[in-house]
């Protein structure tokens, strides 16, 4: 964020599992002016974090409150199931929700996916977090069902995952305060969304080049009245002068 004497910035939040790191290098690459600031947020504060000024944007998960904030969706994510490695579901591509239905099946209270119940029997408790979750998942309590990079950025050698069908999916999406769309907050969107760098939205379009008149070419080229030709012309003026009139006479 930038006071009014205060030099340029762009703070960038993110919650867990969202990896912003090719925008920010091409932030870096195209406004290397202006230095931008990585800030981790939970999930439940992420939205609030903008609301607040903490940060000019955040990459948050669809669905949230959108009260007062813009958001452009980037990316839907797969959903997968954390499991154990020797649990029968990893003889599976793929895994359905009845395949889940005699297994335990946690529910933290971080969730993300938009659940009306999660699939299978539910825990005695919510975990508090989706690391909780995942430590449950480890000790043979229970199985969790998240966003594939949640179960890459929670990733255990004694764990692994399978992806789910016929369930809730988490969008990602680019947030920001409805009525502050600033010049630096469309240079973001233009990176994110894959502008390239000659995009003049949000900046001034450079003057286009005057071209050069096509006559200036024709005109330069053209001869004047008083130039003397060359040519066959020419020639056959030569040779009537060399004979004179019709050219010598012959003798009757």
């Amino acid at each position: 964020m930038t006071g009014p004497d205060e030099s340029p910035s762009f703070t960038l939040a993110h919650v867990p599992g969202v990896t912003p790191d090719k925008w920010v290098r091409k932030w870096r690459e195209r406004v290397p002016e202006v230095p931008l600031a990585l800030v981790h947020v939970s999930a439940a504060d992420a939205a609030d974090v903008v609301r607040e000024r903490a940060a000019d944007a955040v990459l948050l998960r669809l669905p949230t409150d959108r009260t007062g904030l813009h958001a452009i969706p980037l990316y839907t994510e797969t959903t997968v199931v954390v499991v154990p490695k020797d649990h029968v579901v990893t003889a599976v591509d793929e895994v359905s929700p009845e395949d889940l239905a005699d297994d335990v099946v946690l529910h933290p209270l971080d969730d993300t996916l938009d659940w009306e119940r999660p699939p299978g029997r539910p825990a005695i408790e919510r975990p508090a977090t989706t690391a909780a979750a995942v430590e449950l998942v480890a000790a043979g309590v229970g199985l969790l069902v998240v966003p594939q990079s949640l179960a890459r950025l929670h990733h255990r050698r004694d764990l692994t995952y399978r992806p789910m069908t016929d369930v809730p999916q988490s969008r990602v999406a680019l947030s920001w305060l409805e009525d502050e769309t600033t010049d630096l907050m469309e240079q973001f969107i233009g990176i994110v969304r894959g502008r390239t760098v000659n995009s003049t939205r949000g900046r001034q379009p450079a003057p286009a080049p005057k071209r050069k008149r096509f006559e200036d070419k024709t005109t330069a080229r053209k001869p004047t009245g008083g130039t003397r030709q060359r040519g066959s012309g020419a020639r056959r003026g030569g040779g009537r002068r060399g004979g004179g009139r019709g050219g010598p006479r012959r003798r009757s």
